[in-house]
């Protein structure tokens, strides 16, 4: 069966703390990541060579893996790197997940899987645009996440991107809706727009993001 079969239809829950915040640190990921697989959730998305690590050491769920880091240059944060994915396979990941987006300094998509499959792991295409979609489709991308959809430049939107997720399933590519997804209702309709799985990051594992929407909704007049 591959990896893939088991998230259709499924909650993955992405388990990154808030940089440098209380919960960052791999003790806390790996409590966060078990926390999720036992209220359901199929899959983790884990960020860092060494949370990958420690999560593998304590389960066999499927983990998709990515590496966040800034580098001159370029824009993209996400698995900027070949070395990376090798890194990520090495440590655990089922799938690695890249930026795909094609903006200046980032390598070209084909280039990244081809990478992951030589490792022996799946590619997800953390895309913006339909654009992005369909040259990391051509490029062998296993799987298309909405991740970067609004955070490319311009005010970030408030709402999950449904419109994206609904053109991306028409590629015939398995597209996981991330991105702005904080209810299950959200989740419920990217599920029907066409996502073959959902991200769910803040709303489950960034306690600072969860209270501060309760706390500014309290302050509102």
């Amino acid at each position: 069966m591959s990896e893939l079969d088991a998230l259709r239809g499924q909650l993955v829950v992405s388990c990154q703390p808030v940089p440098h915040g209380p919960l960052d640190g791999p003790v806390f990921v790996v409590g966060l990541a078990l926390a999720a697989l036992a209220g359901g959730a199929a899959g983790l998305r884990i960020e860092g060579v060494g949370n990958v690590a420690a999560v593998r050491a304590v389960t066999g769920g499927l983990i998709i893996g990515l590496v966040k880091r800034a580098t001159a240059g370029t824009d993209i944060v996400i698995t900027p790197a070949i070395a990376d994915i090798l890194a990520l396979a090495d440590a655990g990941a089922d799938i690695v997940a890249f930026d795909a987006t094609r903006r200046d300094g980032g390598l070209p998509a084909s280039d990244m899987v081809a990478a992951a499959h030589g490792c022996g792991v799946l590619a997800m295409a953390d895309i913006a645009t339909i654009e992005d979609a369909r040259v990391a489709c051509a490029g062998g991308a296993d799987v298309l996440g909405t991740t970067l959809s609004g955070y490319t430049g311009g005010p970030v939107p408030e709402e999950p991107d449904l419109d994206l997720i609904v053109a991306c399933a028409g590629l015939g590519c398995p597209v996981f809706a991330e991105g702005r997804i904080r209810t299950p209702a959200q989740a419920r309709a990217a599920l029907d727009r066409g996502a073959y799985a959902v991200v769910v990051g803040s709303a489950i594992t960034r306690v600072e993001h969860i209270t501060g929407w309760f706390a500014q909704a309290l302050r509102a007049p």
